[in-house]
């Protein structure tokens, strides 16, 4: 076989090869275009709002643990302390599950105007991709799974803000199961009224920019409520109530203060 024939068959062979080639450069074209409209079209998790969102959760979650705790633990009798304190540790365990379980769900689901429905029981449907958006103009996406940790510090300290007014007042079992019953039938549904998507207090232009109505309001009623149900600690007028330690008191305020931040302004 000669040079020029060997060249030659080379010569068809890369002609053979660039006719290939031009024929799926229209496909390979069309996969690129349909990935980058992908890639368009899929929401971009904002950064920075991520970042303090997450601090922002972190700071709610300190207000309960320890700042609520210690705040009420220096304001009662030294005998019940650790009561107040089980308490409050409590409602982040139990409530931070129930939230996950069917509490998200209540509040957040599309539901009708008064409850969410059970479309994200168990987080059903949330996935590593889901987003939520915020009020911006225009709207910052954060992970879902972040939304729904922000939210569910507002579910940790709300009862534990009840738990002050039944200290002395309640046994234990019985918070557990007055935690259980009002967080998913007072607050769930409270929350969806206002925040939820449909929610008939949001309809009618209800702001409730950082709980003022889901988390102060309903915490202060139901502990009015309960306080005069149960009525008044055994030993009122017998002895003195005094808080029991000064120095608690006025750490766990300062530490309410400090998480009042990420409260207010991760809201």
């Amino acid at each position: 076989m000669t040079f020029t024939t060997r060249w030659n068959r080379l010569a068809l062979r890369g002609a053979a090869l660039g006719a290939a080639a031009l024929t799926l450069l229209p496909t390979a074209v069309a996969f690129a275009e349909e990935a980058a409209e992908a890639a368009a079209a899929a929401p971009v998790i904002d950064s920075g709002d991520t970042a303090w969102v997450l601090t922002a959760s972190a700071l709610v979650l300190m207000k309960t643990l320890p700042g609520l705790a210690l705040f009420y633990g220096g304001l009662v009798r030294a005998k019940n302390v650790l009561n107040i304190l089980m308490q409050c540790m409590l409602s982040a365990g139990i409530v931070g599950v129930l939230w996950i379980l069917v509490g998200y769900s209540l509040a957040f689901g599309t539901g009708n105007a008064f409850i969410g429905d059970l479309s994200k029981l168990g987080l059903s449907g949330v996935t590593i991709d889901s987003v939520t958006a915020n009020f911006a103009t225009p709207p910052r996406n954060i992970p879902e799974y972040l939304f729904i940790m922000f939210q569910g510090m507002f579910a940790i300290i709300t009862p534990a803000l009840i738990s002050g007014a039944i200290v002395e007042r309640m046994r234990f079992r019985g918070y557990v199961i007055f935690l259980v019953l009002w967080a998913t039938l007072i607050y769930d549904p409270l929350a969806h009224w206002v925040w939820g998507s449909g929610g008939w207090l949001l309809k009618r232009g209800a702001l409730d920019f950082a709980g003022g109505t889901v988390v102060h309001i309903s915490a202060g009623v139901s502990a009015l409520v309960a306080a005069w149900f149960l009525g008044p600690r055994r030993d009122y007028r017998r002895v003195p109530i005094a808080p029991h330690n000064v120095p608690l008191v006025l750490l766990g305020a300062g530490l309410l203060w400090f998480g009042w931040f990420g409260f207010n302004a991760g809201s």
